[in-house]
């Protein structure tokens, strides 16, 4: 009997390097809105939590309403750079080539996001048309819709999938929806004290690269 029957990958910081353009792109947008904030905080506080969630929080802290466009501009900028500079996860596409489990993505990010870094990446036909967005649900990271309408849609039990997530919020989803769960510290993104935090909301291990993942996991 195989380990688990799905793998579950989050996409951004665990498949596509890109959690670090996202990150950089909303510290410097705040920091000119007069609000000063680091990619490092960004990352350590928002990562793998919808676009949504920053902005209500960091518009409170800010105690001012966000300008008109605010956050469309920042996507303009991430995809510039998703087209310029955006690089897979080392490893990912030789992953997702050999896994005989079947496996999907749930992200955060949007469709049209997911889509272009994975085209981008040339990975977008190594997992087409399991790609699974939040979109899809009434509740993003860290809440743990995505990952029981992922399972749901391939035919898994909670219990008989495992999750590779880079973030906090991502791994609190993992564990809330009754799944196995691998942090991964491997991305740009992650800073010291990472793989340290993601064992405190509940990874049950951590990994720095994706090739100990397919021992893990089948």
């Amino acid at each position: 009997m195989p380990k688990f029957d799905l793998v579950i990958f989050d996409c951004d910081g665990v498949l596509l390097d890109s959690e670090i353009i996202a990150c950089r792109a909303d510290a410097e947008a705040y920091t000119c809105l007069g609000y000063e904030i680091t990619t490092e905080e960004i990352s350590r506080r928002f990562a793998g939590m919808p676009d949504e969630a920053v902005d209500a929080a960091l518009a409170a802290e800010l105690g001012a309403p966000l300008p008109a466009h605010f956050r469309t501009e920042i996507k303009k900028s991430v995809i510039e750079k998703y087209r310029s500079d955006l690089q897979p996860i080392n490893g990912a596409k030789s992953l997702l080539s050999s896994l005989k489990t079947a496996y999907c993505i749930a992200s955060s990010a949007s469709p049209a996001k997911l889509a272009l870094g994975l085209i981008e990446t040339e990975m977008f036909e190594l997992v087409y048309p399991n790609i699974f967005s939040t979109k899809l649900v009434d509740k993003g990271k860290p809440h743990p819709d995505i990952f029981l309408y992922a399972a749901k849609k391939m035919g898994a039990l909670p219990s008989r999938c495992i999750v590779i997530e880079d973030s906090v919020a991502g791994v609190t989803a993992a564990k809330s929806a009754g799944m196995t769960c691998i942090g991964f510290t491997g991305g740009s993104h992650c800073v010291e004290g990472h793989s340290h935090r993601l064992i405190e909301v509940g990874a049950d291990t951590v990994v720095d690269h994706l090739g100990a993942i397919k021992l893990l996991v089948e």
